[in-house]
């Protein structure tokens, strides 16, 4: 029987080329197309939803939006190509990029559709038979299952960076020396190595670079050249292509650029592009073989493979390309109970049952409260954790000397949301675990913040605590304290080298994480433009814990500047015995102090600034760091070392105020310079008014990101009765912001119960993997992507000196 509203659908639309198609699972479950129910994709707005009776996605979709037409799909793999017809294909097209090749869904699966009406059938939908025989509906159908599918949208940015000219490409000059030896006979001008070579495209020399990944040898002569020469770049000599491609780095910029004039700069040398060809790999090449190639081990000590684990807590995250970071950051945060509570909790007023109904985003990918109840289920229910591949329960009970992993749910949707905008985490580059971290909770808070969220309903202030920063003079004795909220403990992780292992890699001394902490909480002497003197003097500043966290989370430092590279440094930290840090008295701060007299406001913009070390301002300036960025950087690590300075650069080139204005710096205890004019615009743009960014500013120290969170956060403030405070007297100790986030109480005993561990060079290549206590028995547990096995103990010590990022919950 046909349905009598088979009109309706042959009304509807096929899917624009910038809508995502959801037909690969549901949006707010990791029940997909293959699952025996299918996917239904709504044929209006194309979210896809389950049919489970439990999670009926499906049908709440179809009840809030009112959009009663679905197709459901299913998906079932191909019977396997006989040898002979394998035989008898043709061979694969000349690889022409280089690219990480899998093959097509269409040779593999084969698609089942099926085009439903839910009017007629409310709770699951009924089958229209004779729909695909209508012409308009077949071609909705077809724009359905021909489009790109929200899971490939997503990854359409490729594994090579995007790489532009840069000022230096583009106004080369060149001081032509004559022509270089041919390929085979040209060397190193310092050594002789024949590979790994880098041609100077100012003046031809020719230079080894640094030493790379796979055995590729070098010295860094190249980089030598620069230093002495100031000739800023060079072109590896073996990557060049007849249509014109090559490596080309630019050491001023520190990165990989492109130059448009590369054939004509060669041929300078003596060198055409047309004749050569191809012979070594490039940088890009290199980095994603570094990536698919580091592991870690998956074998004991006794050589055994370690043994899968399955179940409720366990199941893996595929990786999606460089999404490590990712996955050991939600495998850690997960292990969580104030995020097992909030985002999975059955008697919680936020629980995934309650918003599936109540969310007022009219698509579930595009909610972050969606997606986070989505992954928790996904990592949480143990609905996913089971072995791949079609294995039967008896691998649980008899494992073979081959253990059989689980598949790990795909997290597409989730870092898709989750990196929309972001230039780094939209990207499909390899990432800093720990910047993912923070920015993670920085994306969950504003998110808690649109729906005014309770304070204690956010589960990741059990990561913030306070930092008190006191500044006394040497000279007038007066102070100044200030009170910083922040969420990670990063301390500096001194390198001491020892020695050389038999493969020639740098080994170095042991150090005491206990230690790191108390040089962090130590003080240093800087000089300081006083306000109350009038004059630049000498200032001590001392930090403290103004408070401590529930869940402490330690960021060990190793990344350095190693050759102008920011490089890793496998420096072991040893943790206290039981794994357990406590915090004293000592440690705490107490604010102002009863006979202290308090320095005065720095009120003059221009005073607020200290005077910059002149000599690590020019070094800095000389590498070609403009002047605020130069400022900014030693402001930060205490106006003296250049080279402290350099590595904060590095690790803060992509901060999106880099380039911003230096703000004068308000105390907590006081008033403060009078907001940045274009920031109050700014949040007057938003629907604010003046006064209320103006006062948002103010509380803020003029930090635009924290006044948004300010102004949602005091949404009946209307910021007119905003005056200044009133002036405390001199002597009387500093009564210190009205609330301080975090615990007080000491002595505060912590103990470690996960730590994210990074193997590799650097910070852009490599991988992360993150060890969880688990179960009453405390088994740790290695995730490694979707590989989730119990975690051999040794490897477990050995690991955890060696670990990027440290958890630790209050006992």
């Amino acid at each position: 029987m046909s349905c009598p509203h088979i009109d309706q659908i042959a009304r509807l639309q096929p899917p624009r080329l910038s809508q995502s198609v959801h037909r690969e699972e549901c949006t707010q479950c990791f029940d997909n197309q293959d699952s025996p129910d299918g996917t239904d994709v709504c044929l209006s707005c194309f979210n896809g939803g389950c049919l489970s009776e439990e999670r009926h996605h499906a049908s709440t979709h179809v009840l809030k939006s009112g959009h009663r037409f679905t197709l459901n799909i299913k998906r079932k793999a191909k019977a396997t190509p006989s040898p002979q017809r394998v035989e008898d294909e043709e061979p694969p097209a000349k690889m022409t990029k280089l690219a990480i090749v899998e093959e097509r869904e269409e040779d593999k699966y084969e698609h089942v559709t099926v085009v439903k009406c839910w009017i007629c059938d409310s709770q699951q939908g009924t089958e229209i038979p004779d729909a695909p025989s209508n012409p308009k509906i077949k071609s909705l159908v077809d724009g359905v299952m021909q489009s790109m599918s929200s899971a490939r949208q997503s990854e359409v940015k490729a594994w090579e960076e995007e790489i532009s000219p840069c000022e230096h490409t583009l106004t080369l000059e060149q001081f032509v020396s004559g022509a270089i030896p041919a390929s085979g006979l040209a060397h190193c001008n310092a050594c002789d190595l024949k590979e790994n070579l880098w041609l100077c495209l100012t003046c031809g020399s020719l230079g080894c670079g640094r030493q790379q990944f796979g055995g590729v040898g070098g010295n860094g002569h190249g980089l030598a050249h620069y230093e002495a020469s100031g000739h800023t770049v060079s072109v590896k000599l073996g990557t060049i292509t007849p249509e014109g491609g090559a490596d080309i780095y630019c050491y001023v910029c520190n990165d990989a650029k492109e130059d448009p004039d590369v054939a004509k700069h060669l041929s300078s040398f003596g060198i055409n592009v047309q004749t050569l060809t191809k012979t070594e790999k490039s940088m890009t090449e290199l980095q994603i073989e570094q990536n698919l190639k580091y592991d870690f081990s998956l074998t004991g000590d006794d050589g055994k493979a370690l043994e899968p684990v399955f179940g409720a807590g366990l199941t893996g995250l595929a990786n999606l390309g460089n999404s490590c970071y990712m996955a050991s950051v939600l495998q850690t945060v997960f292990s969580l109970p104030t995020f097992q509570t909030r985002y999975n909790g059955s008697n919680h007023s936020y629980n995934g049952a309650n918003h599936s109904v109540t969310c007022t985003v009219s698509l579930p990918a595009d909610c972050v409260e969606c997606q986070m109840h989505k992954v928790a289920d996904g990592l949480l229910s143990g609905r996913y954790s089971h072995p791949a591949h079609g294995s039967t329960g008896d691998a649980l009970q008899h494992p073979s000397p081959t253990p059989v992993f689980q598949a790990g749910v795909k997290p597409t949707g989730f870092k898709s949301l989750i990196g929309k905008g972001h230039e780094e985490f939209a990207t499909m580059r390899q990432q800093d675990a720990e910047e993912f971290f923070t920015h993670l909770i920085t994306v969950l808070r504003r998110d808690g913040q649109k729906y005014k969220e309770p304070s204690d309903e956010d589960p990741t202030t059990v990561f913030t605590y306070a930092t008190e920063q006191r500044l006394q003079c040497t000279s007038c004795s007066k102070v100044r304290y200030r009170t910083d909220t922040t969420d990670v403990v990063s301390v500096a992780i001194p390198a001491s080298e020892k020695g050389k292992d038999a493969d020639g890699k740098t080994l170095y001394e042991d150090v005491k994480l206990t230690e790191c902490i108390d040089n962090m909480l130590g003080s240093e002497a800087l000089e300081y433009a006083c306000p109350s003197c009038a004059m630049n003097v000498r200032a001590i500043k001392q930090t403290k814990f103004a408070s401590l966290p529930e869940v402490l989370v330690v960021h060990a430092k190793k990344f350095q500047l190693v050759n102008w590279v920011p490089t890793k440094l496998d420096i072991p930290v040893n943790l206290p015995e039981e794994d357990e840090l406590v915090f004293t008295e000592a440690q705490i701060g107490k604010g102002q102090q009863q006979g202290e007299t308090e320095l005065p406001n720095d009120t003059p913009a221009a005073s607020a600034l200290p005077q910059f070390n002149e000599a690590a301002m020019a070094q800095l300036e000389g590498m070609g760091f403009p002047t605020v960025r130069c400022q900014k950087a030693l402001l930060a690590t205490g106006n003296s070392d250049p080279e402290a300075a350099m590595e904060w650069l590095f690790a803060h080139m992509e901060d999106p105020d880099i380039d911003a204005p230096i703000q004068a710096a308000t105390s907590t205890g006081g008033g403060g310079a009078e907001p940045d004019p274009d920031q109050v615009a700014a949040l007057a743009d938003m629907g604010f008014t003046s006064a209320q960014a103006r006062k948002a500013l103010r509380e803020t120290a003029g930090n635009a990101e924290r006044a948004v969170e300010w102004l949602f956060n005091h949404p009946e403030d209307t910021g007119e009765a905003a005056a200044p405070a009133a002036s405390v007297p001199s002597d009387a100790p500093s009564t210190g912001p009205a609330h301080v986030p975090g615990i007080k109480d000491v002595p505060a005993r912590y103990r470690l119960v996960a730590f994210i561990s990074h193997k590799g060079p650097s910070v852009h290549s490599g991988h992360y993997v993150a060890h969880v206590k688990k179960g009453a028995d405390g088994q740790w547990v290695l995730f490694n992507d979707e590989k989730v096995v119990k975690a051999d103990a040794e490897s477990v010590k050995d690991l955890k000196k060696l670990a990027y990022l440290y958890f630790f919950v209050r006992v």
